[in-house]
C-alpha cells in the first residue's frame, strides 16, 4: 500500500417506519441554526444561482437548505425534477429545508425512533453541504442518500450530519432531500412519460454537486455516492446515468442495498397506483394533483395493507422500470456502461431482518409450516432441505429465526454476494463486508440488524440518543470498531482503498479468495465468508 498524503491526513484523526398518527409540517420543530460568534464570521459563496450565506459550525462551514430543482408543486407534481430559477442578492442557508412529506408518529417506533422529523412540505428539494473551508482545496466529496423504505428519512437528520466525515476526512459533505412515497414513487404512465420522480430529484442534486460544488471546497471530479438500504439502492441507479461530458461520480458506497426487490414493470406499478387512486377516490392523476399531501401520505397506511404479503419487507412504493429513467435492474448498471469504471465498496448485516420481523409478535408465532411455505417461493421443491440447513446454523433456532435469515439472503445478502461475483468475473473493483456487532437491545432478539451499521459508518453516537436500538452497547467495543468503519469510508472515499492502519489487510473481492471484512468486536478478513449459504442459494454455482 502506498504511503499517500491524503491517507495521512485521515489517519490523523483516527428500515420501514409507519406511525399510527400523521403530523403535518404546520406544527414541526423547525431547525435552528447554530449560533455564531464575531471569531467565526459568514461563510458566503458565489454560485451561477445566486449568492449563499451560511454559517460556522466546529470550524466547518455549513450551508443548509440550498434549492438544488425547482419546488415540485402544483403542475410539477409528479413531474421530474425541474431546474432552479435562481434568486436575487443573498440567500440564507443557515437552517434546513422542510424534509419531504412521510409518514409520522411522534416518538417513533422500537428500533430507530424516528426517521425524520417535521416540518415537512412539498418544496423539499433542497441540500445540504459540510465543508473544512469555502477555498480551492478541490477535496474528495462524498454525497450521502439516505434510505427509510422509499417512504421516510431526510438528508437533515442528525444521524446523518456530514459533520464527522468533513473534519475527520477533510472532506466536503452534501445529503439531499427528495421525494418519498407517493410523490416520488407513484407512476401515471402519461403519453409515455417516465416514472420515478425519486430518481429525478437525485439525478438532479448531482448535476448540482458536479456544476457548483467547486465553490464549497470540493472537487467535481472526485464524488463518491454513498447510500444505506433504499438510498444504497439508488446509489446502483444513478450509476447507468450517461450525462454529457464527465461521469457524475467516481465512487460507490452501498450499504444494505436490497437488490432482491423485484422492481416492478410499468404494468405492475399502474397496478399498484390505481390500488392508491381507490383509496382516494380519485380517477386519474389531474383529479390527485388536487389532493393536499397530508392525505397523500396518510394513504400510505392503507397502502401497506394493500400490498403486503406474509413473509416479506412491505414495501408499498417501489421504483418502476419505465423504460425511460430506468430500464434494468439497479444491480446490473454496475456491471457495463458509465457503472462499470465505479470503484464500489458494499456489504450488509448479519441479521437485516430482524429489524422489521424480530420484535413483531404475529413473526414471532410463526409455524415451520408456514416458513417452509414462505421458503417455496425462494428453494421450490428444495424448501425442506433449507429450512433445515437454516434451522442448523441457528442453535435452538425457533421458525421465525429461519423466516428472518431467509428474508436477509433473499433481499440483502445473497444479491449483494452476487453483484461482488459478477464485479470480480469482470475484473472490477470491489470490496465487500458484513456487519456482524449484535446489539443487546430488546434482550438480543435484533443481534445485527438492518441499520445498526449506521452510526458506525458516521462515528456519530451522540447523534443517535433517540434511537432504541443501541441501548447496552459496550462504550469500548462500540467506538473501538466505529473508529475502525468510519476511517475505512474515509479511506475509500479520499483513495479508492478502504485500507488502513491498524485495520487489518482488507482485500478486494476476487473469484479466487471472496475476501469478506467481518466488522465486529474483532475486525477480521475472512475468506467467502457466504460460501455455504451461496451454494444453498445457486447449487448450480462452485
Amino acid at each position: 500500500m502506498t504511503d499517500d498524503p491524503s491517507r495521512r491526513k485521515v489517519l490523523k484523526n483516527s428500515g420501514v417506519l409507519a406511525g399510527a398518527a400523521l403530523l403535518s409540517g404546520a406544527g414541526g420543530r423547525a431547525a435552528q441554526a447554530s449560533p455564531r460568534t464575531a471569531a467565526e464570521p459568514s461563510p458566503v459563496v458565489e454560485l451561477p444561482s445566486g449568492r449563499l450565506r451560511g454559517a460556522t459550525e466546529g470550524g466547518l462551514s455549513v450551508f443548509k437548505g440550498v434549492p438544488y430543482a425547482a419546488p415540485p408543486v402544483g403542475a410539477l407534481r409528479w413531474r421530474p425534477a425541474q431546474p432552479h430559477p435562481g434568486w436575487q442578492g443573498t440567500r440564507d442557508a443557515t437552517a434546513f429545508g422542510p424534509s419531504a412529506p412521510q409518514p409520522y408518529r411522534e416518538g417513533g417506533d422500537q428500533v430507530l425512533g424516528t426517521h425524520g422529523s417535521p416540518p415537512f412540505d412539498e418544496d423539499c428539494l433542497t441540500l445540504n453541504v459540510w465543508t473544512p473551508g469555502t477555498d480551492a482545496a478541490k477535496r474528495p466529496v462524498m454525497v450521502w442518500i439516505h434510505g427509510g423504505g422509499f417512504i421516510s428519512g431526510s438528508g437533515s437528520m442528525p444521524n446523518y450530519s456530514g459533520e464527522t466525515f468533513a473534519r475527520d476526512g477533510d472532506l466536503v459533505v452534501v445529503t439531499v432531500n427528495y421525494r418519498l412515497g407517493p410523490l416520488g414513487y407513484l407512476y401515471f404512465g402519461e403519453d409515455g412519460a417516465g416514472g420515478n420522480f425519486w430518481l429525478t430529484d437525485q439525478l438532479a442534486a448531482l448535476r448540482w454537486v458536479r456544476d457548483n460544488i467547486a465553490a464549497f471546497g470540493g472537487d467535481p471530479d472526485d464524488i463518491t455516492v454513498a447510500g444505506q438500504s433504499g438510498g444504497a439502492l439508488s446509489v446502483a441507479a444513478l450509476a447507468g446515468a450517461r450525462p454529457k461530458g464527465r461521469p457524475l461520480f467516481r465512487r460507490a458506497i452501498l450499504q444494505s442495498p436490497p437488490l432482491g426487490l423485484k422492481i416492478p414493470t410499468r404494468s405492475e406499478s399502474l397496478e399498484r397506483t390505481a390500488a392508491f387512486l381507490d383509496i382516494l377516490g380519485a380517477k386519474n392523476v389531474t383529479e390527485l394533483r388536487a389532493v393536499p399531501w397530508q392525505r397523500l401520505i396518510a394513504a400510505t397506511f392503507e397502502m401497506f395493507g394493500r400490498t403486503g404479503r406474509w413473509g416479506y419487507w412491505s414495501t408499498p412504493f417501489l421504483p418502476v422500470l419505465d423504460g425511460v429513467t430506468l430500464d434494468r435492474d439497479p444491480a446490473d448498471l454496475l456491471l457495463g456502461g458509465a457503472g462499470a469504471d465505479i470503484d464500489v465498496l458494499l456489504g450488509w448485516t448479519r441479521e437485516e431482518a430482524n429489524f422489521a420481523f424480530a420484535l413483531s409478535d404475529p413473526y414471532v408465532a410463526a409455524t415451520k409450516e408456514q416458513v417452509v411455505a414462505r421458503a417455496r417461493d425462494t428453494f421450490g421443491n428444495r424448501a425442506e432441505q433449507a429450512y433445515t440447513a437454516y434451522e442448523e446454523a441457528r442453535p435452538g433456532a425457533r421458525p421465525v429465526d429461519v423466516l428472518m435469515d431467509l428474508i436477509t439472503d433473499d433481499l440483502f445478502r445473497m444479491p449483494a454476494v452476487a453483484l461482488a461475483e459478477r464485479r470480480a468475473a469482470r475484473g472490477r473493483p470491489v470490496w465487500a463486508y458484513q456487519f456482524n456487532l449484535p446489539t443487546p437491545a430488546h434482550g438480543g432478539r435484533l443481534a445485527a440488524a438492518h441499520c445498526l451499521e449506521l452510526p458506525f459508518v458516521f462515528n456519530n453516537f451522540d447523534k443517535w440518543s433517540q434511537a432504541p436500538f443501541l441501548a447496552g452497547l459496550n462504550p469500548r467495543v462500540r467506538d473501538g470498531l466505529a473508529s475502525t468503519m468510519h476511517t475505512a469510508w474515509i479511506s475509500f472515499i479520499r483513495t479508492g482503498d478502504p485500507n488502513h492502519h491498524p485495520m487489518p489487510q482488507w482485500g478486494r473481492y476476487d473469484q479466487d479468495t471472496r475476501t469478506t471484512m467481518a466488522l465486529d468486536s474483532v475486525t477480521t478478513s475472512v475468506g467467502d465468508l457466504a460460501g455455504y449459504w451461496r451454494r444453498l442459494h445457486h447449487p448450480a454455482g462452485r
